[in-house]
């Protein structure tokens, strides 16, 4: 699913149809859901197609609530886990390529189980609002569904995994709160942001919707209810992938190569990249088991991007995706990560921190830096970063991540670079600051390492070639200075929230 901006201004006729259309449409859900009679499947009109590990993108059969025979047609595994995929919006009334790609990533991993897709398309095509308001009765649907199976056959609700897309998202939030017995686990997929950020919990995807409640957020830019996304927590654990707001590899020069690459067929793809994220590294987590992508908890985007977050005490550290570690709390979590642009989506996160020693007091704001990290396994080299404020006598910690397992850091080299526009200052006064030590914390690994100057002290210039940093022989003694006790203590602050 993706939205569109804001239609252009309808005249009084038009507006007048499209408002009647809306109130009949609420009036509809109202009416359907305070319908009478427990059990009722005439009123269903979602469908539940089977789809199979050879058929990954075909509806060919479908599973019909009230039609026990149904489940014995389709080959349905009453011992097996149970996963149901539900869609968005759609402008086309079709289903989006994402579909069958996420259906074969989970047989892939599960191959025994059991995928449901939940086809609500002709509700999906309508204008937003009213698809929007029709999430309260694929949601009663997809709850009568679920209590059937239940009832009829005894399945066990804990082989139940329900993952919504976007609107789908609220849908199965709904569908959990409207169960007789909760389901084991919801994942919400970049849950839709208008009509919903506002919502009452018992109209959008909340955590009380299921045993356990896993969100991915990859589209939250804009002001609230007007996000693509929904920005507020709506899980037991909620994940900013790279803050949330936008993806690597949506942006514009990512999408001409797109369309130099495959054409303009793919064009949505552009429009719904971050949006759709959630779903491929949903994806990445089912196919590559072995490299699971790490998410942090932190109190904000702005101190995981000093890289204060990176401890993995006391659950502070989870993966994202099919393997999350349950993990309920009375408040939701909010967790971050840096990704890459593709798949495997999965980096190495760093805190680096550095005190500057300087003779004289200066302060220099937004100031570009390349970090160099060679290890037992690989080398990352230039990695740019930006800080925004240098000041003299003082620690500074910062994010960096690698898109290489670089192993055992072993050496690390350290460039200041010369600003892009010329200026006099930098011509006639010289900038420099002396450096003895750096301190590199791995996510990851969660292992310490303290780089030392080779001289004792480097010296570190602006535009000047790169300081060289290795590995000190023996790790010293934690001094207390007051750079180093800040930082620490900030450290904490952040972790503990």
């Amino acid at each position: 699913m993706h939205l569109l901006p804001h239609p252009p201004p309808l005249c009084f006729r038009q507006q007048k149809i499209f408002f009647c259309s809306l109130f009949f449409s609420l009036l509809y859900v109202f009416c359907a859901l305070t319908a009478e009679g427990e059990n009722n499947f005439e009123g269903i009109e979602s469908k539940f197609s089977l789809r199979t590990p050879a058929d990954p993108d075909e509806d060919v059969c479908y599973l019909v609530p009230g039609q026990v025979n149904s489940l014995a047609q389709c080959n349905f595994n009453h011992t097996s886990k149970t996963f149901v995929v539900i869609h968005g919006w759609t402008v086309t009334g079709m289903y989006e390529s994402w579909v069958p790609k996420l259906v074969d990533a989970l047989y892939k991993r599960e191959p025994d189980s059991n995928v449901i897709v939940v086809d609500w398309l002709v509700r999906a095509q309508q204008h937003y609002p009213v698809s929007a308001a029709y999430t309260r009765l694929v949601g009663k649907d997809v709850a009568t569904f679920i209590d059937w199976l239940e009832e009829e056959f005894n399945y066990p609700l804990n082989n139940l995994h329900l993952l919504g897309y976007s609107l789908g998202a609220h849908a199965a939030g709904i569908a959990g709160n409207l169960t007789k017995k909760k389901v084991n686990r919801i994942t919400g997929l970049d849950p839709a942001g208008p009509t919903f950020e506002y919502a009452d919990e018992l109209t959008r995807l909340s955590p009380d919707d299921a045993q356990f409640v896993d969100v991915l957020h990859t589209y939250t830019r804009g002001s609230p209810d007007r996000s693509i996304g929904i920005q507020k927590p709506v899980g037991h654990i909620d994940i900013y992938p790279n803050g949330g707001g936008f993806q690597p590899g949506c942006n514009l020069g990512e999408a001409l190569r797109l369309i130099a690459e495959k054409g303009f067929g793919d064009v949505d793809q552009l429009v719904k990249c971050s949006h759709e994220r959630s779903i491929h590294l949903f994806i990445d987590s089912l196919l590559n088991e072995e490299k699971p992508s790490m998410a942090y908890r932190c109190n904000t985007k702005e101190a995981f991007e000093k890289g204060l977050c990176l401890s993995c005490r006391k659950n502070r550290c989870n993966n994202l995706g099919y393997k999350v570690n349950r993990v309920r709390t009375k408040r939701n979590t909010k967790m971050y990560l840096k990704t890459r642009a593709q798949m495997p989506y999965k980096v190495f996160h760093y805190q680096v921190k550095i005190h500057f020693f300087g003779k004289t007091n200066m302060t220099k704001t937004d100031q570009p830096f390349l970090i160099s990290l060679y290890g037992t396994l690989d080398e990352s080299e230039n990695i740019a970063f930006t800080l925004p404020e240098v000041s003299s006598n003082k620690t500074f910690s910062f994010l960096i991540y690698t898109e290489v397992d670089i192993g055992d850091l072993l050496m690390l080299k350290l460039q200041w670079e010369k600003d892009t526009f010329f200026s006099w200052s930098d011509w006639w006064t010289p900038f420099t600051f002396d450096i003895q030590r750096i301190r590199v914390k791995s996510g990851e690994t969660q292992k310490k390492v303290v780089f030392c100057s080779r001289d004792g002290t480097s010296r570190l210039g602006k535009g000047e070639e790169a300081a060289i940093f290795v590995k000190c022989s023996e790790q010293p003694i934690n001094r207390k200075r007051g750079g180093t006790k800040k930082a620490s203590k900030e450290n904490s602050a952040h972790e503990s929230a």
